[in-house]
């Protein structure tokens, strides 16, 4: 079988599961320079004579091209993904990814805000025009439900109701977030301004938070706003993307005594594993804190007080 061909097959089956645009973009991408190597620089075209030695030569290739090593490690995982698929559709006995070393991803402590930060990234906007509450409400909701960010652009109107919102999330699986009081009184005064925004006025797509072209908002307007939150109370030495928000609520809610096996299902995780790399930022001050609301003589002395 040529490779060409069990790539066609398998960019057909990546539709089907439902993976993203941009997913199928990065698949594509991969894909066509993974062929392109293995026939211009080792002659393969058929997919059963493709060898481990051949992938570490293509891990090789790309390093020497100046490729990062999470960028490594994704494209790794693109392909072994490729071959587990033709395995499972019985083209090939074995995956040649299955010995291929990919190099250690350098663990990056990613530092996070603080309870201070967000609240203030929150007051930086207020209600003196529709942008301004519609911002106030992106950051209140981000930090308030961990959506990400494509969840929050994309939102349709009907799916926010009075105490939650039903999210679209990755892979095509739903998930419910919840709607705090504190958030609810942001959300009410919103609400409230896109009503009178939108009146006489034709909505090309009926998303909770519309672009100045009355449909959904781009990734790069979304990440305009976060910029702007942090820019507004000089935030500096932190990366300020909506990924950060996602990474705060995450940490703050497991603080705040949920149990991961319930934050996996707020975050939307397909699996635990996920959820554990959100909380490698948890500084020792952090655990300390920690410690002490849950030290048992801490509490012991509570209840005979």
């Amino acid at each position: 079988m040529f490779l060409e061909d069990a790539i066609r097959e398998y960019d057909f089956h990546c539709i089907a599961k439902g993976y993203t645009k941009k997913t199928m973009i990065n698949k594509r991408q991969e894909y066509k320079q993974l062929k392109a190597f293995l026939e211009k620089k080792r002659g393969i075209q058929q997919l059963n004579s493709i060898h481990t030695d051949d992938l570490r030569a293509y891990i090789r290739f790309k390093q020497q091209a100046g490729l990062q090593p999470q960028s490594v490690e994704t494209m790794a995982k693109m392909i072994t993904a490729f071959f587990n698929w033709c395995i499972s559709e019985e083209y090939l006995s074995e995956n040649p990814m299955r010995k291929v070393e990919i190099p250690k991803v350098p663990k990056k402590m990613l530092e996070g805000f603080t309870a201070e930060e967000v609240f203030s990234m929150i007051q930086a906007f207020d209600y003196s025009s529709y942008q301004e509450a519609r911002n106030k409400a992106i950051i209140a909701m981000l930090a308030d439900c961990g959506l990400r960010a494509i969840e929050i652009r994309t939102l349709p109107f009907k799916n926010v109701g009075e105490s939650s919102i039903l999210i679209h999330g990755k892979g095509n699986k739903d998930r419910t977030a919840f709607i705090s009081p504190a958030l609810k009184k942001i959300l009410i005064k919103y609400e409230r301004m896109r009503k009178d925004y939108i009146k006489n006025k034709i909505l090309k797509e009926d998303t909770y938070f519309l672009s100045y072209q009355l449909q959904g908002m781009a990734h790069s307007s979304l990440d305009k706003v976060v910029k702007l939150a942090g820019k507004r109370v000089g935030i500096e030495g932190k990366r300020v993307s909506p990924h950060t928000y996602r990474h705060y609520f995450a940490l703050n809610t497991l603080l705040n005594g949920c149990d991961i096996y319930s934050l996996s299902r707020l975050l939307g995780h397909s699996s635990l594993t996920v959820t554990q790399t959100y909380l490698q930022s948890l500084t020792d001050d952090k655990l300390g804190e920690q410690a002490n609301v849950s030290s048992p003589l801490m509490n012991i002395g509570r209840t005979k007080r």
